[in-house]
């Protein structure tokens, strides 16, 4: 099992960035898991954000990051990122990381067992 803690998070400005990060550990080699990040506003139900496939060739974006966030991983430090640019008000939420064990090298699209903490990303206007 793999075990992930992010950071990063915080309060900005619309149109501001932040970039938050995930360290992957645990006794499973990290290229075995595609990764992603989701979110989740108060009220609201959990959804993805972005995923990126083992190796790190493939990504997946929801609607709502398309153009403005990038994900990205380190395969030697065992760490998945993601930059968020053009920041909305609407992106105000908890954001999770998450590893799902796979063989192919598909991007993250729904989630696997291992999550994160969480870290609240504040944005206001």
């Amino acid at each position: 099992q793999v075990q992930l803690v992010e950071s990063g998070g915080g309060l900005v400005q619309a149109g501001g960035s932040l970039r938050l990060s995930c360290v992957a550990s645990g006794q499973n080699t990290f290229s075995h898991y595609a990764m992603g990040w989701f979110r989740q506003a108060p009220g609201k139900e959990r959804e993805i954000v972005a995923g990126i496939s083992r190796i790190g060739g493939s990504t997946y974006y929801a609607d709502s990051a398309k153009d403005r966030f990038t994900i990205s991983r380190d395969g030697s430090n065992n760490m998945v990122y993601l930059q968020m640019n053009s920041l909305k008000p609407d992106d105000t939420a908890v954001y999770y990381c998450n590893a799902r064990y796979t063989i192919s090298n598909s991007p993250l699209t729904r989630p696997g067992d291992a999550w994160g903490q969480g870290t609240q990303v504040t944005v206001f206007s």
